[in-house]
């Protein structure tokens, strides 16, 4: 198998300029605010966003599962997002972490919880999330495990502001980025099989746009109700 073919965008380019359009317009209205509240200078935020697109295209093969027939070049809609299948050539279903939506997300996850000590919280609001996931996660044909796009933004920012106004901005993105890993990919692995996937990526096509949202849109919610003005962050 050709590495190049595990390298491909998690959504079609229509879907993919959206998130990219979305993030243009967060940046002009508030994206300042929102990840001063988390704890990341305006340049961090920047590239941790386009960091995250750019990431999304790669996928780190982990494991291969036993031969299926699969589902090859075909875009399929999920609560109103397209998701682009690969043209692969492939026979076996392929187990891959996404570096855009599993490992940029888990690195970012684990730099807040040491920065603000939210070990415990962190953990409460990490396991809530996952179950919320885990309950709304859909093994779909082809694609894998998806999730409905803006439910884990949502759910992720009331769980933080519950767990604490005052750090509901990490906590958001902590919870939100690896409850969804969890919730959605990590427990639903062994639904993978018989779904036709040519690569099953871990935080990659089903999840990404959700994690990527979360990232996003839960931090924003978050600042803007735990009625905190930050400091700004150096």
């Amino acid at each position: 198998m050709q590495m190049s073919q595990l390298h491909y965008l998690p959504l079609t380019p229509a879907s993919f300029l959206i998130l990219v359009g979305l993030v243009i317009l967060v940046m002009l209205m508030s994206l300042r605010y929102a990840y001063i509240s988390l704890g990341v200078s305006s340049r961090g935020a920047i590239l941790l966003l386009i960091g995250s697109l750019i990431g999304s295209l790669f996928n780190i093969p982990i494991a291969q599962l036993p031969p299926e027939r699969m589902v090859s070049e075909r875009v399929i809609d999920f609560f109103g997002m397209a998701y682009q299948v690969p043209v692969v050539g492939l026979s076996q279903p392929i187990i891959a972490v996404n570096v855009g939506g599993a490992v940029i997300p888990t690195l970012m996850s684990l730099y807040l919880l040491g920065k603000h000590e939210l070990w415990s919280k962190g953990l409460i609001a990490t396991a809530a999330v996952a179950l919320l996931i885990h309950w709304l996660a859909n093994p779909v044909p082809g694609i894998g495990i998806a999730v409905p796009v803006f439910v884990p933004a949502l759910i992720t920012a009331v769980v933080a502001l519950v767990l604490s106004r005052q750090y509901a901005a990490p906590l958001a993105y902590i919870g939100g980025s690896l409850g969804t890993l969890i919730g959605a990919d990590l427990t639903n692995l062994d639904k993978v099989r018989g779904l036709g996937a040519p690569v099953a990526s871990i935080g990659g096509a089903g999840t990404f746009d959700g994690i990527f949202l979360t990232g996003i849109l839960a931090v924003l919610l978050a600042s803007l109700y735990s009625g905190r003005r930050p400091a700004p962050a150096a």
